[in-house]
This record gives C-alpha cells, sequence and structure tokens, in this order.
C-alpha cells in the first residue's frame, strides 16, 4: 500500500492513487490511505475522495471490514469481523447490519436471520455453540435482540445464509 500525506485531505489524494485494477461501477480509482487513528482503507474511490466500491478498512482495534462501500459507508455486501471474535456476514445499509446476515458472537452462539439498523429485527434463527436451538427452540419474530414470537422461518435462514455465502465469496476475489 502507498502511503500519503496524511495532512492532505482524501480528495486532493484520489488523483495520486495508482489504478492497480479495474474499478466497480461508480468508482474512479483504486489506492489505499492511513488515516491519522491508524484505521487503514484499501480499496476503490468515487471522485469525491470517498470510499466507494469493494474495499478493506482495518481499525487500530484489529476490528476489520471487507466489502461494499457506497459514498464512505459500509452499504451491500459485507464482512465484519470484531476485535472480540465475533463476526458478521451479510447485507449493511448505511454503515449497519441491514437486511439478512450472519451474527457469530464471540462465546460461538450464531444468528442466522434479519436485522435492522445493527440489530437482531426481524425472523430469524439461534444456535448455541453447542449446535442447539435452545429448548423452546429460539426461531422465530426478534425485535431489539429478543424473541417476541415463534414461528418456523426456514426460507429465512436460507436467504441468510445465501447472503452470507455471497459476502464472503466477494471479499475471497474482490476484483
Amino acid at each position: 500500500m502507498d502511503e500519503y500525506d496524511e495532512r492532505a485531505s482524501v480528495a486532493s489524494n484520489v488523483g495520486r492513487m495508482p489504478a492497480e485494477s479495474s474499478p466497480s461501477r461508480g468508482a474512479v480509482k483504486v489506492g489505499g490511505w492511513r488515516y491519522e487513528d491508524s484505521t487503514r482503507y484499501i480499496g476503490e474511490w468515487n471522485q469525491r475522495g470517498q470510499k466507494h466500491g469493494l474495499g478493506h478498512l482495518q481499525f487500530a482495534d484489529g476490528t476489520r471490514y471487507d466489502g461494499q462501500f457506497v459514498e464512505g459507508v459500509s452499504h451491500g455486501l459485507g464482512c465484519l469481523w470484531f476485535a472480540d471474535g465475533a463476526k458478521y456476514e451479510g447485507e449493511f445499509m448505511n454503515g449497519w447490519f441491514h437486511g439478512h446476515g450472519i451474527f457469530w458472537r464471540a462465546d460461538g452462539m450464531k444468528f442466522e436471520g434479519e436485522f435492522r439498523g445493527g440489530k437482531i429485527w426481524g425472523l430469524g434463527l439461534i444456535t448455541y455453540q453447542d449446535f442447539t436451538h435452545g429448548f423452546p427452540r429460539n426461531e422465530g419474530y426478534f425485535q431489539d435482540c429478543r424473541l417476541l414470537r415463534k414461528r418456523r422461518c426456514p426460507e429465512v435462514v436460507q436467504k441468510a445464509q445465501k447472503c452470507a455465502l455471497m459476502a464472503r465469496s466477494q471479499v475471497d476475489h474482490p476484483y
């Protein structure tokens, strides 16, 4: 990764970023940037100097995001690994988990289903570290991370698994 002048604005450096591969739709350049707080970004940029297209964002605490960006925020498919070992794979909107995906806590608990505004919200299934779903089964409609109504929802779980797989595939083969 080339290091750019951190004192200059991102927009003024976009023209200097190397074109290492062909950018995706809407992106104009591919390159890297290191922020003052040691956060690093490698990926595609738009003409306004915003992260836009596919990219890799590594935070100083070890948290990292690989996936799609739109006008500077995670939006589309992506994978987010937290420093504590938790991770999320799936859909993002305006910087939040939003849509279908899979979230794993550091203790091994997994939720496959729907998210809204960064929270478990909608239909889904919880699986514990021992591969059980709890008794009674923790499947149904969740709101603000709490199970409100029990309901089987295999189609939602399958869609979450598909979105997570698509996000992983994109991360494994970004360009």
